[in-house]
């Protein structure tokens, strides 16, 4: 981890997070007591279990949030990019954070103290609402997985976490959209799925053989997404 400084004004993260509901004196507020940090691939920047001190606005890079079981096995429970942000659930309901956050690419990201956090959202209404809204989304993400891993099949939730994973970290040039811009390693993938590393790497050369990926390098490109959308009997 090293120091950096970022300008809230300028930040490109901000017209995406709760930031932009801010006015210009919330931003000074905020501004005057954040700290930024430049983060390695690999590099956590919080853990689970422990007590959080604020919330941590991503500005460049993606991270994955993962728990561990009482073997030490690691599940991936979601990822987050650029404008979003960490830890205000365990900030707002007070209880400690129930997820590492792991980089998985050289990553920014800002701390922002619990108490400017929550003087944020008592003073600023849009900012309440917003919060709300996200809490909402996460649990119907969270409704959504458990949902796929009671019922839909290994090769099911495969292709839906292809999928996913193009749709959460497609390039920024439109055409390459379908192409998975991050490397994420097998063992990865098959926490996501909810399956041995081995019946992973079975089914995606599997795919692979039936053209519906391909591989460039460690990094995986979508070739045909309506077949993986009927497999997965979902619609992305």
């Amino acid at each position: 981890m090293q120091k950096t400084h970022l300008d809230c004004i300028n930040c490109d993260a901000k017209a995406i997070s709760f930031l932009s509901y801010c006015n210009e004196k919330e931003i000074e507020m905020v501004a005057a007591a954040k700290s930024c940090s430049h983060y390695k691939k690999g590099q956590s920047i919080f853990y689970e279990d422990n007590l959080p001190m604020g919330i941590y606005c991503i500005s460049h890079g993606s991270i994955k949030l993962t728990r561990s079981n009482k073997d030490g096995k690691e599940q991936i429970i979601r990822f987050a990019k650029e404008g979003e942000f960490l830890g205000y659930r365990a900030v707002i309901a007070e209880e400690p954070l129930v997820a590492t956050a792991t980089c998985i690419e050289d990553t920014i990201c800002c701390f922002i103290p619990k108490a400017v956090f929550l003087d944020l959202i008592e003073q600023n209404s849009q900012i309440n609402k917003f919060m709300l809204k996200s809490l909402c989304h996460d649990i119907g993400i969270a409704d959504e997985k458990i949902q796929s891993l009671a019922q839909k099949s290994v090769r099911e939730r495969l292709a839906e976490t292809l999928l996913f994973l193009q749709k959460t970290f497609k390039e920024n040039n439109d055409a390459d959209d379908n192409l998975i811009s991050v490397s994420l390693p097998r063992e990865d993938i098959a926490n996501i799925v909810g399956t041995a590393t081995e019946t992973v790497i079975r089914l995606l050369s599997e795919f692979k053989a039936d053209k519906l990926i391909d591989m460039e390098g460690k990094k995986i490109r979508i070739m045909n997404k309506m077949a993986l959308e009927k497999i997965s009997h979902t619609s992305v």
